[in-house]
């Protein structure tokens, strides 16, 4: 199974004309982070997931590629600006926690305009079994093409992360993870197909789908 997705996903990139650096050497002594993972046994996981170890690295980047029944998406994670949620997001995406999964939140307002995904049962319901801190400065932004962590207050992230697909005049409570550095067409796509009763905020009018998901690198 795993070898016929590395299969497709190489396939994609080639056809997509998508070029994935090389990552660079690791520094012999590359500093990391501790990381706490705590468990929430009042919100099991809603996939067999066990948490990441508690360290992360805290040097480069990561990038991963989703799949969706609308198009591609290449994520660009930035280890150096949130290093516990960066290591979190290629945990469940190794784990294939996102795997066959709906994004079941799409806003499109003046104040915000994201796709949220992670939540494997509905809105902010089916995380995975633990959760973590923020990492903010108070200094975020979140502008068109920004992936970031969704939390349901202070301390409870999971697996739950939007991506802006125009503006997001959010305060800044929500850890920064990286941006898309292919595929905004596919979120115009989802944008321009709307929303669920002619909402600003709600259920996509059609379902949008996470086929797989597979770090490239």
């Amino acid at each position: 199974m795993k070898r016929g997705i590395i299969t497709v996903v190489t396939a994609a990139v080639a056809m997509l004309g998508l070029v994935v650096p090389a990552q660079a050497a690791p520094a012999t002594t590359a500093p990391v982070k501790h990381c706490e993972f705590i468990p929430t046994p009042d919100k099991p996981a809603a996939k067999p997931v066990h948490p990441p170890r508690p360290t992360a690295s805290t040097r480069g980047t990561a990038a991963v590629y989703l799949q969706t029944n609308y198009g591609p998406v290449v994520i660009e994670l930035d280890r150096s600006n949130a290093s516990c949620a960066v290591h979190n997001f290629t945990h469940l995406v190794r784990s294939l926690f996102y795997n066959d999964t709906q994004c079941f939140r799409l806003t499109n307002s003046t104040r915000l305009g994201v796709l949220q995904c992670g939540d494997i049962y509905r809105v902010e319901e089916g995380g995975p079994g633990y959760r973590f801190a923020d990492e903010v400065t108070g200094a975020e932004t979140y502008p068109r093409g920004t992936v970031a962590m969704g939390n349901q207050g202070p301390g409870t992230n999971g697996s739950e992360f939007f991506i802006v697909h125009s503006h997001a005049n959010i305060p800044p409570a929500y850890s920064v993870l990286g941006h898309v550095s292919y595929g905004m067409g596919t979120l115009d796509r989802i944008v321009a197909a709307g929303i669920a009763d002619g909402a600003t905020d709600g259920l996509p009018k059609y379902p949008v789908r996470i086929y797989f998901a597979f770090r490239l690198r």
